[in-house]
Order: C-alpha cells, then sequence, then structure tokens
C-alpha cells in the first residue's frame, strides 16, 4: 500500500496552522476543479488527493492518528526498512476503532460519486465509502461506520480441543475455513479477522467462534488437567506391577508400586491438554486408582488373605 504524503500534496509544513491547511486547499482545489479543467485526468487525479489530504489534516483527530502514523514509518525508514514490507494494517489493525466516525465535506460525493475516489491508504486507517448525505455545493457528511463482528457457535470434542481443529463457514457464498488452535475451552472465542460479511464499503467484519467442547467419557477436564480413572486387580495394588493407561494422544504403561492404595493418584506430567498459544507446554494427566476387589475367593486365596491378615 502507498504511503500518502498529505502535507506534501498541500504543500503545507507539518507544524501548519489550521488556517494554514484551509487556506492551501481552498487555492489548490480552485486551481485543479475538474469544472476548471475539463476533461483532464491529471487534474482529477490531483483534485482528489487534494480532496483527501483536506480530509485528514483538517480534522485534529484524523490529524494526529496520520502523523502517529508518519512518525512510524519515518522510524521504519530510517532503520533501513523497505516500504514494501512495511504492513501499515499491523499499527492500528485499520479503521478507527469502535465508534463511528463524521467527517465533514463539501461535494466532493456529488463530483466523484460514492467513495469520493479515496485511496487505499485512507480506507485502511479512516474508513471509506458509505453514501454521501446533503447537497452539492453544500457542507453535508458522510459517515463512515466500522464492519459489525459476528459470533458463531461451535461445538467441538476434546480431542479436537487437543489437537487443533478447523471450522468451514459458508460467508456470503463463500467458504471459508477458521483454525481453531490447540488448548481451547468451553468459553473460549476465536477471532478470524475480515472473515464475515462485507458491509455497503466492502470493509468486512469479524467473526467470532464461541467454542464449547463436548464432554468426554474418558476424562474430565481440569483447566489443563485431565483426570482419569483406572481400575487395577487387588493383587496388583498388593504386589505392584504395570498397567495399560489411556492418555489422549495414545496409550502408556504405568509402574503400580506394591501397597498401592484405592483412590491414590498418579500424576503423568505433560499428558494432559496443550497450554492455549503456548507452544510444547502441556497440562497433567491425574490417574485416579481404583481396586477392583475380588467377589468370590478361592480357598487358597483365602488363606492367603488370612496370612496377610495375621502378619499384618
Amino acid at each position: 500500500m502507498e504511503y500518502k504524503d498529505y502535507y506534501s500534496v498541500l504543500g503545507v509544513d507539518k507544524d501548519a496552522s489550521t488556517d494554514e491547511i484551509k487556506k492551501a486547499y481552498r487555492k489548490l482545489a480552485m486551481k485543479y476543479h475538474p469544472d476548471r479543467n475539463p476533461d483532464d485526468k491529471q487534474a482529477e487525479e490531483k483534485f482528489k488527493e487534494i480532496n483527501e489530504a483536506n480530509e485528514v489534516l483538517s480534522d485534529p483527530e484524523k490529524r494526529a492518528k496520520y502523523d502517529q502514523l508518519s512518525n512510524s514509518y519515518s522510524s521504519w525508514q530510517q532503520a533501513g526498512g523497505s516500504p514494501g514490507s512495511f504492513r501499515w494494517e499491523d499499527l492500528f489493525g485499520g479503521g478507527m476503532g469502535g465508534r463511528t466516525t463524521r467527517v465533514e465535506y463539501g461535494d466532493i460525493g456529488d463530483i466523484f460519486g460514492e467513495g469520493g475516489g479515496f485511496s487505499d491508504f485512507f480506507r485502511t486507517f479512516f474508513g471509506g465509502g458509505a453514501a454521501p448525505r446533503g447537497t452539492a455545493g453544500g457542507a453535508g457528511t458522510r459517515t463512515y461506520q466500522r464492519p459489525r463482528s459476528y459470533q458463531q457457535d461451535v461445538t467441538i470434542s476434546l480431542y479436537e480441543a487437543y489437537q487443533g481443529t478447523t471450522r468451514t463457514l459458508d460467508v456470503d457464498g463463500n467458504k471459508k475455513e477458521i483454525k481453531i488452535p490447540p488448548g481451547v475451552r468451553t468459553g473460549t472465542k476465536v477471532k478470524a479477522t475480515g472473515a464475515g460479511p462485507a458491509n455497503s464499503s466492502g470493509q468486512r467484519g469479524d467473526i467470532y467462534l464461541n467454542i464449547r467442547v463436548s464432554p468426554d467419557p474418558r476424562f474430565e477436564r481440569q483447566g489443563d488437567d485431565l483426570l482419569t480413572e483406572k481400575k487395577i486387580e487387588l493383587y496388583t495394588a498388593l504386589l505392584g506391577g504395570e498397567v495399560k493407561v489411556e492418555t489422549i494422544s495414545g496409550d502408556i504403561l504405568l509402574k503400580i508400586p506394591p501397597g498401592t492404595q484405592p483412590g491414590q493418584t498418579f500424576r503423568l506430567a505433560g499428558k494432559g491438554m496443550p497450554v492455549l498459544r503456548k507452544k510444547n507446554k502441556f497440562g497433567n494427566l491425574l490417574v485416579k486408582i481404583d481396586v477392583q476387589i475380588p467377589k468370590n475367593l478361592t480357598d487358597e486365596q483365602k488363606e492367603l488373605v488370612n496370612k496377610l491378615q495375621s502378619s499384618g
């Protein structure tokens, strides 16, 4: 996107007063007005630039924002940055914030039609193109409305929340794939910038996916940790051994020490959910032991239990 030096367009210094800007604009607008330069495309383009510069520099709020943009751009150039790689949109995200901005103008809309011939630079930072109000030749008002945002409820499985997933939405007849990052939970909002329907000016709003993670019969989620239960035999609890435990990423072997008690919990580090937007960081898997007591013992088993009881 081409940088616009509005001060140079009007031929004024950066510290010019409001009156100086007004006088410079009137002088140039009179010189390049289409009525005085019929069928002159160069004069027409110059007139558009003059009006655009005046739109910004005659408004204190827009001028302050433009000066801030210009300073950032100058710093970028002085640091050896290439103008072609500088992303203006990343500075403020475009637009004028969350409110409607009213811009005073004369008969720009009547001369050039809807949008007033504004550049991409202007539209990116100051909105663009609502239909004009007012009569030709008189002071009117142009309203630039920030495009509205949309929300969509989305239900995903716990495994999808673990590995990340996508959802495809139909927007204005076009399929848009939105990425849902690993680690989301119920209540997380995933923002898809500029993925919404276009408004009358062609600007697109954002879409927010309201995430709901459905319950999983194997695991209970506790923040970034997962809780599961594992049933083991009485003899394994008494003598120790290894048991296969299901984790969300696959089965592993858990070592059970001799004398493990019913309800005892083992913590498996890093086997829980990924931490949202923190690469390679995971919660834990908590394995709660459920010791199965046999209902019917053989005579030999009863004898062993009695020996344990007498020795204890």
